[in-house]
């Protein structure tokens, strides 16, 4: 068997200021294998990546990789025995071609002392790497040109053109559609067949059950167990992974519905989405479902102010708002949560304290002068009412879970005293135990007499948490489901147009 162990973890700890990220983790990668690596935010993973890497130094343990022990790696250290990754975040240059994406940092040369670069070459190269796995993709096109799903394939590419004997994917479809999905777990099993070793690492459990042949469990920084997927279960999986069983998946509680709480009218923005009309009531969720390119997100930035509309009428508490930017939206009780708190939703360079009370700045300035002793009491109790795993309220924001962060994005606007919450893909990239962990706070909303739109395209968490549901298809509702009418079917039927007059 040790002739085929192409990657072993061997007591491998790390700490850091306060925390115990990896606890004598131990991972065993066989060559040609696809190796799932799961485990709630915060378990461990990215901390794993990081050493397999060269990002981060173990503290403690042992790193054996192709027969051979590894000291103190480098990033180019890790590339250039084999090591390959493709981060959540994609790492490419929009301005430059496919091909030039693909040899980056590994450059051909015509002429290396003047700098000139053999394009054809690295053009003819990856045009055949392209072919290889399959994908239909002009090396010549600057890659920012492609959607999201081809430049995760061009990652891909690169990191096959390099040679590499392992390639670790970190959560390679949490921005994908269904159908590019599908093509990425197609890829995986190519590279199994051709005898690369994959680390998958994925909170779509699914996935995991579909394409790997192994499994190692990770919680609170230590290994839980490794076994062969086929012997595993999903419900397995998530009782290993958060160490108790969770007895509801989607733990909706329902709230009588109150009063109106948004309307709205014939919303349209030409060329985006049509004639869109819907109310909210207080209490209630209501879930807004469609498949990629419906036109959910459009819609609901149109009502917030972060995109523009062309004609239609909003209402708040029965009376009519003109909402022209954020500022107005804020200003009428609308909480947007964007799907990118990352980019959109948290400033991540700044503690949890500040992103807690950005909305709700001028609550906390007196004269010239900041309260700062009420805004930190504010944040350490939204810490503690959302159980925010954080040493304290002054940790940047970067450095939390997907999960945390999520918590800090609904501190923010708990703090705001808003009253209608538009949430867009709530659990996105988040583990199983936090999504159960935003259901609740959704739960919360609702009972104190909030009014939430839900927007996600994990049909089952769409049904599962909603109290009705819009389908939208191509810009436009195609149907309103409610009571025993919300069926997957029925909300399939309706995203694919069927419903559509």
């Amino acid at each position: 068997m040790e002739e085929k162990v192409l990657l072993r973890l061997t007591d491998i700890t790390k700490k850091f200021p306060g925390v115990l990220a990896l606890d004598k983790i131990n991972l065993e990668i066989r060559k040609g294998e696809v190796h799932g690596l799961v485990g709630e935010n915060g378990a461990g993973k990215s901390t794993i990546i990081k050493v397999i890497t060269g990002a981060h130094y173990p503290d403690m343990g042992e790193m054996y990789f192709d027969g051979r022990q590894i000291g103190r790696l480098s990033p180019h250290e890790s590339m250039s025995i084999g090591i390959a990754c493709v981060y959540q975040e994609l790492n490419q240059v929009p301005y430059m071609t496919v091909a030039e994406n693909i040899y980056l940092g590994r450059e051909k040369f015509r002429e290396k002392n003047l700098g000139i670069l053999d394009r054809e070459a690295m053009k003819r190269n990856s045009e055949q790497v392209l072919k290889t796995l399959g994908l239909d993709i002009d090396a010549s096109v600057e890659a920012g040109l492609l959607g999201v799903g081809k430049q995760q394939m061009v990652e891909i590419a690169r990191a096959v053109q390099a040679d590499a004997k392992l390639i670790i994917m970190d959560e390679p479809t949490a921005s994908l559609s269904a159908k590019e999905a599908i093509e990425l777990l197609r890829i995986v099993k190519h590279l199994r067949e051709q005898g690369v070793s994959v680390i998958y690492i994925s909170h779509r459990l699914d996935e995991v059950k579909e394409v790997c042949d192994r499994i190692t469990i990770l919680r609170d920084g230590k290994t839980i167990e490794t076994a062969d997927v086929k012997d595993v279960s999903i419900d397995d999986m998530v009782s290993k992974m958060v160490g108790r069983g969770i007895s509801q998946k989607y733990p909706k509680v329902k709230a009588p519905p109150g009063r109106e709480m948004l309307r709205v009218e014939h919303l349209t923005r030409r060329g985006v989405f049509y004639d869109i009309s819907f109310t909210l009531y207080a209490g209630e969720v209501l879930g807004f479902a469609g498949l990629v390119g419906a036109g959910r997100t459009e819609t609901v930035r149109a009502v917030t102010g972060a995109d523009p509309f062309d004609s239609g009428k909003i209402f708040v508490e029965g009376r009519e708002v003109h909402i022209r930017n954020p500022r107005d939206s804020i200003n009428a009780g609308i909480a947007f949560l964007t799907e990118d708190r990352k980019g959109q939703g948290l400033i991540l360079i700044q503690d949890i304290e500040f992103n807690s009370t950005l909305v709700n700045l001028k609550h906390y300035i007196s004269s010239l002068f900041l309260k700062l002793e009420q805004s930190k009491a504010d944040a350490e109790r939204m810490v503690r009412e959302l159980r925010t795993r954080t040493p304290s309220v002054h940790t940047p924001t970067r450095n939390l879970s997907g999960g945390n962060q999520q918590k800090v994005v609904i501190a923010k606007w708990l703090l705001s005293k808003a009253k209608i919450f538009i949430i867009d893909e709530p659990t996105r990239g988040i583990d199983v135990g936090a999504k159960v962990e935003v259901y609740n706070l959704i739960n919360r909303l609702t009972s104190e007499g909030a009014a939430v739109i839900m927007i996600s395209s994990e049909m089952d968490e769409c049904i599962g948490m909603s109290d009705r549901i819009i389908v939208m298809h191509e810009g436009r509702v195609t149907r309103e489901l409610t009571g025993e009418a919300v069926t997957q079917e029925n909300v399939m039927y309706a995203a694919s147009g069927i419903d559509a007059n």
